[in-house]
């Protein structure tokens, strides 16, 4: 049986764990509300009516290709191509092809920043295999000009982030989106760990200012590891809305280790 990502893969690693999953999807929320194709979430009405939810399914589904079988994956890679030429033939018009790459690039490089965060650093190879993955997601959806190995990835996205970024009406509306669904505290945090993770072209854009919040919780949090409570203060502090989503992600975790 042939598996989308090698058993024993740090991929698996990284989108093994509900933790992680939860910072690719805070340096993704940033992002996307910068992006100028975020328009296109807009079309269908369901990002501006619930922000989390929208950008979770997007990040879950995610996480699913990558413990999926690889014919399952390919599957599940078609849909999603599908799905949004679907959206394109209701608007009468294409979503850019830079679209598709900023996605992709997010996925890879908020990965990899999420894990070393709060895990340790990744080796050239490891990130390499990153990048081979998600991939390999670009190439099944045919989306066309990817790099063809990380360090051109690095290049790419920072031009990507210099073209394709601005802070817009988009971007306050789904900022005031995220705080009403979150709270002060919760949005407060997110903003922390926004503040912390992403990189500097996104933090300038978004005034994010200092990470002091994230900065006192993350060694505690760390220090909590050991006797298992870390994950107790992480569910106090999520969303009840979306809390058995995460704590779900936890439990398909232990099917595949």
């Amino acid at each position: 049986m042939k598996w989308f990502v090698n058993e024993g893969s740090i991929v698996r690693e990284i989108w093994g764990k509900a933790d992680t999953i939860l910072f690719i999807f805070a340096g993704a929320s940033a992002e996307f509300a910068l992006n100028k194709s975020v328009d296109w979430l807009y079309f269908t009405g369901r990002l501006p009516a619930d922000p989390l939810a929208r950008l979770f399914s997007t990040v879950e589904y995610a996480r699913q290709i990558v413990f999926s079988k690889h014919d399952d994956a390919m599957h599940a890679i078609r849909q999603i191509a599908a799905i949004h030429q679907g959206v394109e033939q209701k608007r009468g018009a294409k979503i850019p092809e830079s679209a598709y790459r900023d996605v992709l690039f997010m996925l890879i490089d908020y990965s990899v920043r999420s894990y070393e965060l709060l895990e340790r650093k990744l080796t050239e190879r490891e990130k390499e295999e990153v990048f081979t993955v998600f991939g390999e997601v670009g190439r099944g959806m045919g989306v066309a000009g990817l790099p063809t190995s990380y360090e051109e990835l690095v290049q790419m996205r920072a031009e990507h982030m210099a073209e394709n970024l601005v802070k817009g009406d988009f971007t306050i509306d789904l900022y005031k989106q995220y705080k009403k669904h979150l709270g002060f505290f919760r949005y407060y945090l997110l903003m922390n760990v926004q503040a912390r993770l992403v990189p500097e072209r996104v933090k300038h854009l978004l005034n994010l200012g200092d990470s002091l919040g994230l900065r006192l919780l993350l060694p505690l949090y760390k220090l909590l590891r050991p006797i298992k409570l870390e994950v107790v203060l992480r569910n106090l502090i999520l969303p009840p809305k979306y809390k058995s989503q995460v704590i779900e992600l936890d439990r398909k975790h232990l099917q595949f280790t």
